[in-house]
């Protein structure tokens, strides 16, 4: 999807004059010409700046204002985008009650065999793989990845 400049640079013209709103209650130090709200200013200032650039870039391309990517139209792209949502979505529900393990091996054998891969294949890889990544950042990174219900199996 492809959202026209002048968009983009009213919203950073509209984020802008918030940030200037804001700055406004913020006190002054005494003794100093500049305070606390001089660096916000400033960057806000620029981002007016760029905002009216990309308003007047977007006024004068006549493109539309929302352009939706080519592959939206393929039914099979927008199913694999939606099932890596999906998974990703699941994984959150998921893994504190299933574990890591369990549920990335669910989600990448899932996911292997909606691309395409062989179920055989796909199973293999995706346990080797679910294996590595957790032995990767449980042991080497420590990271604390949940284990759910292979609690007692615990490394």
């Amino acid at each position: 999807m492809k959202v026209n400049d002048a968009i983009v640079g009213a919203l950073l013209v509209a984020l802008a004059i918030a940030i200037l709103a804001h700055i406004q209650g913020y006190p002054l130090i005494p003794g100093q010409k500049y305070g606390p709200a001089l660096f916000p200013g400033l960057i806000a200032v620029g981002f007016i700046a760029t905002g009216v650039l990309l308003v007047v870039r977007g006024l004068r391309s006549g493109a539309p204002p929302v352009r939706f990517a080519p592959w939206l139209a393929s039914r099979a792209l927008v199913t694999n985008f939606l099932a890596v949502v999906a998974v990703l979505v699941f994984y959150i529900v998921a893994a504190d009650r299933l574990g890591f393990v369990l549920t990335g091996f669910v989600l990448l054998l899932g996911l292997f065999v909606k691309f395409g891969v062989q179920a055989g294949r796909a199973t293999l890889i995706a346990a080797i793989a679910t294996l590595a990544i957790h032995a990767a950042f449980y042991k080497l990174l420590r990271v604390p990845l949940p284990w759910g219900l292979l609690e007692r199996f615990a490394w």
